[in-house]
C-alpha cells in the first residue's frame, strides 16, 4: 500500500502576515507546497489529503486543486473552531483551530493506510520523503502502531529574523524516540544556540541536537489515540482561548505508555521554511540555487 501524505495547511500565518502557504517562490510561481507534492510523488506516495480553512478554500482549490489534480489523487479537509465533540463550551475569545493534533484528526475518514504529515509552508527536501515511504514500503496491519519521525539538526532549522518554536527529541540506542519537548525563543545568541526555560533563562542546546519539524509517519491506529486524547484535553483547556493540542502531546503519551514505538529516521534532507515574513529571500534562493543544480527542473509541471 502505498503512503498517504497529510499536508497541515490551515495556519493562519499571522507571524508571516499573509497566507504563506500560496506564496509562489519557485521560478515558474510554486509554492513550497508543490515541491511537497513533487517530492512526494517521486518518493512513492499515492494520494495527498490537504487540511485547510473554509477561509481559504476557494483560493486552495483554484490555485493548489485544479493544477495539480491530475498528478496524484487529492482531497482536502476542513480544520475549523468548531469542529470539536459535542458538548465542549468554547471560550468565545476563540480565534483559531485547536493545532496540529486537531488537524490531523480532521483527516480521520480521509485515510486508510499509512501516511506522513507535514507543515505546507516548510520545505523538507527530497530524502525526507524517500525515508518515510521506504519505512512504510511492505507496510501490514501487523504493524499498526509503527510510527516514524524525520528529525533535523537544530542548527538546519534556525531564522535569521526571529526565534521558532521546535520539538526537542530524545531517542534511545534503537533509534526509538523516547520523548518530545517543546522548547520555544530557540535562537542562535552570542553563546549559541539556546531557547528560553520556564524561568525565561536561556539554555544551550548543542549544534547537533535532533528535532522534530512536524514530519511524522503514522498509521491510522493513531486517529484513535488522538481521538481520545483530544477529548481529555478539551475537558481541561476549551476555555482557553489559545490553548493548542500538539502532534507531540499524544505521541508522548503512546511511548510512555508504550502503546506505540516511533522510529528517529536518518536523512540528508535539507530543510528551509518560512516562519517570518523576512524568510521569503533566503527560501527564494535556496529553491533557486537547488533548480540551478538539477535537483527540480525550472518548472515543476
Amino acid at each position: 500500500m502505498k503512503p498517504t501524505l497529510l499536508i497541515l495547511a490551515a495556519g493562519i500565518g499571522s507571524r508571516y502576515g499573509s497566507l504563506k502557504q500560496l506564496d509562489r517562490i519557485g521560478p515558474s510561481g510554486e509554492a513550497i507546497i508543490d515541491y511537497s507534492i513533487y517530492d512526494a510523488i517521486r518518493a512513492g506516495f499515492g494520494k495527498v489529503v490537504f487540511v485547510i480553512k473554509e477561509s481559504i478554500e476557494k483560493d486552495f482549490r483554484e490555485i493548489i486543486i485544479d493544477k495539480l489534480k491530475d498528478k496524484i489523487p487529492m482531497d482536502y479537509v476542513l480544520q475549523e473552531i468548531w469542529k470539536v465533540p459535542e458538548g465542549t463550551v468554547i471560550s468565545p475569545e476563540r480565534k483559531k483551530p485547536w493545532g496540529t493534533g486537531h488537524a490531523i484528526l480532521m483527516a480521520a475518514g480521509n485515510i486508510d493506510g499509512p501516511f506522513a504529515v507535514i507543515n505546507a509552508d516548510d520545505f523538507y527536501g527530497r530524502d525526507a520523503f524517500r525515508a518515510v515511504a521506504d519505512y512504510y514500503h511492505n507496510w501490514t496491519p501487523s504493524r499498526i502502531n509503527d510510527y516514524c519521525m524525520v528529525g533535523y539538526e537544530v542548527r538546519n532549522t534556525l531564522s535569521e529574523h526571529g526565534a521558532v518554536s521546535r520539538g526537542v527529541c530524545f531517542s534511545d540506542e534503537d533509534q526509538h524516540l523516547s520523548e518530545v519537548i517543546e522548547r520555544t525563543r530557540i535562537e542562535r545568541t552570542p553563546i549559541g544556540i539556546s531557547y528560553r526555560d520556564e524561568k525565561d533563562q536561556p539554555v544551550l542546546l548543542a549544534e547537533n541536537t535532533i528535532v522534530s519539524m512536524n514530519f511524522w509517519g503514522f498509521t491510522p491506529s493513531y486517529f484513535g489515540y488522538l481521538e481520545t486524547g483530544f477529548k481529555k484535553f478539551l475537558l481541561q483547556n476549551a476555555g482557553d482561548p489559545k490553548a493548542e493540542y500538539y502532534i507531540p502531546t499524544a505521541v508522548n503519551e503512546l511511548i510512555h505508555s508504550r502503546e506505540a514505538t516511533v522510529k528517529l529516521l536518518n536523512s540528508s534532507a535539507q530543510w528551509f521554511g518560512m516562519t517570518y515574513r523576512e524568510d521569503r529571500d533566503h527560501v527564494v534562493a535556496k529553491i533557486n540555487e537547488l533548480v540551478r543544480k538539477g535537483e527540480y527542473p525550472e518548472n515543476l509541471w
